[in-house]
C-alpha cells in the first residue's frame, strides 16, 4: 500500500513536504502557536495531495462552441 502511495511523488511534492517540515519544526522551538498551525496545513498539502494547481483545482470547463452562430471570416493577403 505504501508503495502505491508513494509512487506518484514528484520532486517538488517532496521539497514541500520537507518545507512544512521545517516551518512546524520551527514553530515548536519558537513556541509560536500560528507558525505550527501553518506549517501543518503546509505538510498536510503533500501529504493529501491537495492544492490549487496539485489535483486540477483551478482547471476551467472549455468554451461551448455554438455551431449555428459562425460567422465566415474572409481573410486578406499581405504582400
Amino acid at each position: 500500500m505504501i508503495k502505491t502511495y508513494i509512487k506518484n511523488w514528484s520532486f517538488l511534492r517532496l521539497l514541500r513536504l520537507g518545507l512544512g517540515l521545517l516551518i512546524v519544526i520551527q514553530g515548536v522551538e519558537a513556541k509560536e502557536w500560528f507558525t505550527l498551525a501553518m506549517g501543518a496545513l503546509f505538510v498536510a498539502m503533500p501529504l493529501f495531495n491537495i492544492g490549487c494547481c496539485s489535483t486540477a483545482g483551478c482547471s476551467t470547463l472549455p468554451a461551448k462552441n455554438n455551431s449555428n452562430n459562425l460567422e465566415e471570416i474572409s481573410y486578406e493577403e499581405v504582400k
